[in-house]
């Protein structure tokens, strides 16, 4: 099942706002690491730079993810949702850790490193700080509507990217106030730790996600509440769940009484099944009718 018309324009939207935002910041970002040779601002322009590439995948992936379900692919093509936030993961992990590395080895190096024009390039962060902050609004309220993976794996980097961003702005700062030019590797260090972090969730979400996982436990607890509570349903057993993307596909097991009508007995599976819909309207729901024994 593709997602309806207007989720998916959501999702597109996030998309678009997502490459345009990480294109503008990358040109800023290369003119201020020109403008002070601040490692903290190399550091978030590697961000900035992995997060285009990031975001351009992801939307290849929202827009590969909403086509409908064909005959190589019966239950639709929502798992790229999960491979693009798998490969956002490892993107980002190898980001963290190359600046890391440099950080590191800046902050041993027997001379201090010296910064130049902080105030432009504290300027420049400060703009790039409001225009990623404006976008993560955007893909927040976006992921919340549509509960798109990569919508929510893509608005992380982008917080993730505020840290990096903030923290450039202290260490210009320090260095143009109290000459503390070190101060600059140490905020990179900081900012690649939680990177490293941040890749380390969405990773982990993502392989959870591509192994089948079930679905939260609080859906699998509010499907079954509906079930147990359903006009008509004697029983249920074998609810089975997993996750694709922004799917959740639920196999679910009725008991009814044999001596109605298969009319009847239709009529209440598809009523149960709109009813689960209602409360989880990204669901791929199958329902089985079983007679039940008394």
């Amino acid at each position: 099942m593709p997602y309806d018309p207007q989720t998916q324009k959501l999702n597109i939207s996030a998309g678009l706002a997502s490459v345009s935002v990480a294109g503008t910041l990358v040109l800023i970002k290369l003119w201020a690491l020109w403008a002070t040779g601040a490692l903290s601002i190399a550091a978030s322009l590697a961000d900035s730079a992995m997060d285009l590439l990031i975001s351009a995948a992801g939307l290849a992936a929202i827009l590969y993810a909403a086509r409908p379900a064909d005959e190589d692919h019966a239950f639709g093509h929502t798992s790229v949702e999960d491979l693009a936030s798998l490969g956002q993961a490892i993107f980002v992990a190898a980001s963290g850790g190359a600046i890391l590395w440099a950080a590191l080895a800046r902050l041993f190096a027997p001379e201090a490193p010296q910064l130049a024009d902080e105030g432009a390039g504290i300027a420049v962060m400060i703009g790039s700080a409001a225009l990623t902050a404006m976008l993560v609004l955007w893909q927040k309220r976006v992921a919340a509507k549509t509960g798109n993976k990569v919508v929510s794996a893509d608005m992380l980097h982008y917080i993730g990217d505020l840290i990096p961003t903030l923290g450039a702005i202290l260490a210009l700062w320090l260095s143009a106030r109290f000459d503390l030019a070190r101060a600059d590797s140490v905020i990179a260090i900081l900012a690649a730790l939680i990177m490293l972090r941040g890749a380390a969730k969405i990773f982990i979400a993502s392989w959870h996600a591509l192994m089948d996982r079930a679905a939260p436990e609080a859906v699998v607890r509010s499907i079954a509440e509906i079930a147990e509570i359903w006009p008509g349903v004697r029983g249920f057993h074998d609810l089975r769940t997993r996750t694709a993307g922004a799917k959740i596909f639920v196999q679910l097991h009725i008991e009814l009484d044999g001596a109605q009508t298969l009319e009847a007995a239709h009529a209440i599976a598809k009523s149960l099944k709109r009813a689960i819909l209602d409360a989880h309207p990204q669901a791929d729901v199958i329902i089985h009718m079983d007679v039940w024994q008394s």
